[in-house]
This record gives structure tokens, C-alpha cells and sequence, in this order.
């Protein structure tokens, strides 16, 4: 499935009335999931995202362009953000299975239809616009909605699509197709717009313009050829500008991030709060605008931990929370994870059904006259928690008084450790899963010679799948001895038997699963692929037991 994100900007952030109508006409639309909707009073904007399949998506966002058109009226329009219509800009993002060129093709289609069917002068821009000089948001904006009146009118500046006249009402909108970009506000102890952009102009990577004595006030310098000359900024794909925000109280750095892998937020949060200490001035948290990929938030928790010396081996949701202190993202207002993070968003609550329970309703759920969750799934909970416990060795010896100079080396296999629960979390679901796939093929029908075909094809395939997932779990488990094994050995000695109880774990998830992989092998037609397989768990079974073996001994010697 071909999925792309929509995050149209609104130039409305007050009325809410007007943004639940505007945002019914996406959910009209069947097909479209609306993930966030985020309203600014200061700058009077609201961005909203959504995600679907292309075609359904530019059809939402039509609608939602539309009717934007009919209740914003720009004429009395006052912000902070720039702007130059009632939908400002509605930018189309790859999300998965398409390309960004493929994204382009339907943002120009979304560009037509919109200027021709609503009369709306169109920009293109990003991956969708072809003239490389005007491909730039800011510099198609240049202007905002009060000098569009004149500029529209110069050849250079004729819309891509659309009436080349200036709608007073509805203004012009910019229609492209881009790379997932961060909209991050940094804020300050300031509230000086005038200073918040000595700031802004240190880290954008468009820097600032030289100029003699006072950087602000100070006569442009000008290069050979009569251009200005300018000073760049510190941080690669920034886009950023100072204002005051009078919701707050606070003047505030206003960023897009627009490419996450070269300048992370963290990274951008950092530097902001060196360029702030060099001025005087200190950020007090910040804000993120929409919405944030799963891993910045990772990586900012682990960024924060290292520059403690602390572990990074800890779960998911203690990363997130590192990270939201660390950056203050819930200064101004709370800072949900499950509202934020676009895959929290995206993600299907059928897909975790027993992972969410609690341990009594999991009990409760294995104890029932239903056959699943059944032995797979209980290796795989069995597994992920002699992991867990591997893991907890690792991160109490990095914090072991007297160990200081070893945090690292145990933050390391306390990362290891990690992967090996998770994984084996997913797999406590997906041999649930896998067990329901067989029941459903057997529920096929099987009147005629084609439905016999699909049936068993049905049936094979559920079959395979189902000795793949027990597989997997004798993998994980059996890679999470090596942490087991060494926390057994250099851990902290007072935890030695949690270790112990470990390997007892990992060993039984090992066997489990085989057991299971066994018995679904023996319903599987190709018995090459299936003598392969029962080969490649002998060893592993063989494996685990001897290294349970070996840690046990550890483990005696030690008590």
C-alpha cells in the first residue's frame, strides 16, 4: 500500500469552529486517517495532518482547501506566521511505498484541480516545482499576503496554475511535495523579537547578511559584483526566524527542520541553547509544531543519556520522556507521545492486542477456553522477560558505585538487551496472529475446484508464516543468552541470580517455541524447506541449553 502525509496549514488558529469544519471535510473522505490537528492563537494558524493512499488524500485535501476558501477571509487576517492565504501551504510527503517523484505527480494534480476548479492562484514548490527558482517556500511567500496584489502581476510571478489575479479573500496557496520536515519553536527568557532573531540568524544555514558595525542596524557590505555578502549559519537544513508570541509571553526561535538525519531536533535544541548563553539569554523549553517522527524521539533520549554518562539501554517510553524533559516540550502545554509521534498515530491497537494487557488480563486471557495465545506466544512473553532481566543487570552495574569509568561498557549490553525484549514483545502478538491466520484459511470454502486451490494456497501460506514466527522467537531468545552470559559474569554481583533466572527464561522460550515450530512444520508440504528449518533448530536448541548450562554454573559459584 502506497501511503503519503498531508499537512496543510490553515490560516485560522481562533476559531475552532472554523478548523472542526474545515477538518470534518477530511474525514469525510474514506480512506483518509486525520492524525493531528494543532492550533496557534499568536500566529493564528492551525496545521493539520493526514495520511491515506494518494488519491484519497488530495481529495481530502481539496475539500479541505475548498472550504477553507469559503470560511477564512484573509482581508482581515492578522498573525505572527507569514502567510498569503487561507490555505497557506499544503505540502504531500512520502510515508512508505512511494517515491518523492510519484509524490510530486499528485501534488501537481492536487496544484490543477485547485486552481482550476476554485480559481485559487497555485504555486508549486519542493519536488513538485520544476523551475528551480522559485522551487523555495519562503521565497514564493516573500511579500506574505499584503504584496501579492503587485507581485502576482510580474511575469516572473505568474501561479503555476489558477487566475493570475489576487483572490482578496482567499489569497494564493503553495501546493509541493517534500521531505518529512520538523516545525520546532524554541523558547526564551526574552521577549525581544530583535534578539530572538540575533539568534535565529546564528544557527539558520542561510546565516546572516555582513554588515559594518551593528550586525542588525549596521551598512550592508556588498561583494565584487555589487551582492550582499552574508555569514552562514551553524546548522545544516535550518530554516529559522525570531518573533514574540503574545499567547506566551515569550519571544520564541521558530525552526523547520528539513532534513532530520544531518541537524536532529536535539541537535537543534543545543545549539540554540549555546547561541542564547553567548547573547545573555536562556531557552526555557520548546514547542514542536504537528508532528515528530518516533525515531528523533529516540535519538534525542540518547543524545540526553550520553551527555549524563548514563545508560541508553532503557525502554522506549523512558527515551521519550528523557527526551521531552530534556527539551522542555511540555513547557507551554502537555506533550502526549500518542498524539504526537506519527507512528503512535499510525499504529493499529489490533496488531498489540496482548502486549497492552495487564499481567492479570493476559493470565486471565491464556486461561480461557480460547486457543490462543497459546504455547508460541507464551515462549515469546517467557523470552522477552529473561531479557528484561539481562537488561536490568546491565543497567544497575552502570550505575554501580565505583563503576563510574564502566557505564559505557554496560550501557551497551543494556542496548542489547532492549532489542532482544522488544523483538521478542512483537513476536508474543504476531504467534497469535499466526495461529488466526491458519483458523481463517481452514474457514475458507472449498465447494468448487478453485476454491479448493485458493484454500490451500491460504492454508500453506498461514502454515509457513506460522513456523516462521516460533523461528524467530528461538533466534531472539537464544541471541539474548550472550547478554544473560556476561551479566553473569562482569555484572553486578548482587544481581547475579537475576541473571540466572535469565537464562532459565531464554532457555525455556528457546524449547517453547521450538516445540511449536515442530508441529506446525508437520502440516507443511515442502519438506525441504521444512528439513531445513528443524535442522537450524536443532542447533539453536542445542545451543541454549548448553549456554543455560554454563550460566547456571556461573551463577552457583557466585552465591
Amino acid at each position: 500500500m502506497q501511503l503519503i502525509e498531508c499537512v496543510p496549514n490553515f490560516s485560522e488558529g481562533v476559531n475552532l469552529d472554523i478548523i472542526k469544519q474545515i477538518t470534518d471535510e477530511v474525514e469525510s473522505v474514506e480512506g483518509v486517517r486525520l492524525l493531528n490537528v494543532d492550533p496557534g492563537k499568536a500566529t493564528n494558524r492551525t496545521v493539520v495532518t493526514f495520511v491515506g493512499e494518494p488519491e484519497p488524500v488530495i481529495q481530502a485535501a481539496f475539500l479541505a482547501i475548498k472550504k477553507a476558501g469559503e470560511l477564512i477571509d484573509m482581508s482581515k487576517h492578522k498573525g505572527e506566521h507569514p502567510r498569503m492565504g487561507a490555505t497557506d501551504v499544503c505540502p504531500l510527503i512520502p510515508i512508505s511505498n512511494i517515491s518523492m517523484e510519484e509524490t510530486a505527480v499528485y501534488a501537481q494534480k492536487l496544484a490543477k484541480r485547485v486552481g482550476e476548479e476554485l480559481a485559487i492562484p497555485i504555486y508549486l514548490y519542493g519536488a513538485a516545482q520544476a523551475d528551480k527558482k522559485r522551487d523555495n517556500l519562503s521565497v514564493i511567500r516573500a511579500g506574505e499576503y499584503e504584496g501579492f496584489f503587485k507581485k502576482i502581476k510580474l511575469p516572473e510571478w505568474k501561479p503555476d496554475f489558477g487566475p493570475a489575479e489576487f483572490d482578496a479573500r482567499r489569497g494564493g496557496t503553495v501546493i509541493g511535495a517534500r521531505d518529512f520536515l520538523i516545525a520546532y519553536n524554541v523558547n526564551l527568557n526574552t521577549t525581544s523579537t530583535r534578539r530572538a532573531n540575533s539568534i535565529a540568524f546564528d544557527v539558520r544555514e542561510a546565516g546572516r547578511v555582513l554588515r559594518e558595525g551593528d550586525p542588525i542596524s549596521g551598512k550592508i557590505i556588498n561583494d565584487e559584483n555589487g551582492k550582499p555578502k552574508s555569514v552562514p549559519g551553524t546548522l545544516k537544513f535550518v530554516k529559522a526566524i525570531g518573533w514574540y508570541i503574545e499567547e506566551y509571553g515569550i519571544a520564541q526561535i521558530s525552526m523547520n527542520l528539513t532534513n532530520i538525519e544531518v541537524t536532529p531536533v536535539h541537535k537543534a535544541f543545543d545549539e540554540v541553547c549555546d547561541k542564547a548563553a553567548e547573547r545573555g539569554m536562556r531557552v526555557t523549553g520548546s514547542e514542536l509544531v504537528g508532528l515528530i517522527p518516533l525515531k528523533s524521539m529516540l535519538d534525542a533520549g540518547k543524545y540526553f543519556l550520553l551527555k549524563q554518562q548514563r545508560s541508553v539501554g532503557v525502554s522506549e517510553k523512558e527515551l521519550i520522556k528523557i527526551a521531552i524533559k530534556s527539551m522542555g516540550l511540555d513547557e507551554l502545554s502537555p506533550f502526549k507521545p500518542e498524539e504526537r509521534i506519527i507512528e503512535y498515530l499510525l499504529k493499529d491497537k489490533a496488531s498489540s492486542k496482548l502486549i497492552s494487557m495487564t499481567l492479570t488480563d493476559f493470565a486471565d486471557e491464556t486461561a480461557s477456553e480460547s486457543p490462543a495465545p497459546g504455547g508460541g506466544s507464551i515462549s515469546a512473553y517467557v523470552g522477552s522477560l529473561g531479557a528484561s532481566l539481562a537488561t536490568m543487570v546491565a543497567n544497575l552495574s552502570s550505575h554501580k558505585k565505583g563503576w563510574d569509568s564502566r557505564w559505557e561498557e554496560f550501557s551497551n549490553w543494556a542496548e542489547k538487551g532492549q532489542y532482544y525484549k522488544d523483538e521478542l514483545l512483537k513476536l508474543v502478538d504476531l504467534d497469535t496472529t499466526a495461529f488466526n491466520k491458519i483458523m481463517e484459511g481452514f474457514s475458507l470454502p472449498k465447494s468448487t475446484d478453485e476454491e479448493k486451490a485458493a484454500r490451500d494456497r491460504a492454508i500453506q501460506d498461514a502454515t509457513k508464516y506460522a513456523i516462521e514466527i516460533p523461528f524467530k522467537v528461538m533466534q531472539m531468545a537464544h541471541g539474548s543468552l550472550e547478554v544473560i552470559k556476561a551479566m553473569a559474569e562482569i555484572g553486578n554481583p548482587n544481581s547475579v541470580t537475576d541473571a540466572g533466572v535469565a537464562a532459565l527464561c531464554a532457555r525455556t522460550a528457546v524449547l517453547g517455541a521450538f516445540m511449536n515450530v515442530k508441529i506446525n512444520a508437520s502440516g507443511y508440504k515442502d519438506k525441504t524447506y521444512t528439513a531445513d528449518i528443524i535442522k537450524q533448530g536443532e542447533e539453536l536448541e542445542r545451543q541454549a541449553i548448553a549456554l543455560e548450562g554454563e550460566i547456571i554454573t556461573i551463577v552457583y559459584n557466585k552465591i
